[in-house]
């Protein structure tokens, strides 16, 4: 098992996690310098992606993988704009790293994604639902 925590590289360090988890917001404030220095070795770091720029900052950052979301719509954050299956595929093609979706995911929207284009699926609300 691994364990990431995910915005706190306070508690990842006092829980001598597996890696740590940045959400985009944190990803663009400048906590990137101590994150990355504590990372050094087999820490992980993951990133959640919300579009190109994202993406880009996941490159520089040299993060082991990226959350891209959402890729469908999704009761976490209503009306917010999904990607949706070929948005995704065109993102997930420039990444850098592996693409891990997030967003709206079921057994039915995950069979939407092309082949290929997420090297796993995270949920949040289905795992609640029991629709995983």
């Amino acid at each position: 098992m691994t364990f990431l925590v995910a915005g706190n590289l306070r508690l990842a360090i006092a829980v001598d996690a597996d890696g740590l988890h940045l959400p985009e917001s944190l990803a663009r404030r400048g906590v990137l310098t101590p994150a990355l220095a504590w990372r050094r070795g087999s820490r992980l770091l993951t990133v959640a992606c919300h579009g190109v720029h994202a993406l880009a900052r996941a490159r520089v950052m040299r993060a082991d993988a990226a959350l891209l979301s959402p890729a469908f719509p999704t009761a976490s954050h209503p009306g917010a704009p999904a990607l949706g299956p070929c948005r995704f595929a065109s993102l997930a093609a420039i990444a850098a790293c592996p693409v891990i979706a997030l967003g709206g995911l079921t057994p039915a929207t995950a069979r939407r994604l092309p082949a290929g284009t997420a090297v796993g699926l995270a949920a949040v609300g289905a795992w609640a639902a029991g629709k995983v």
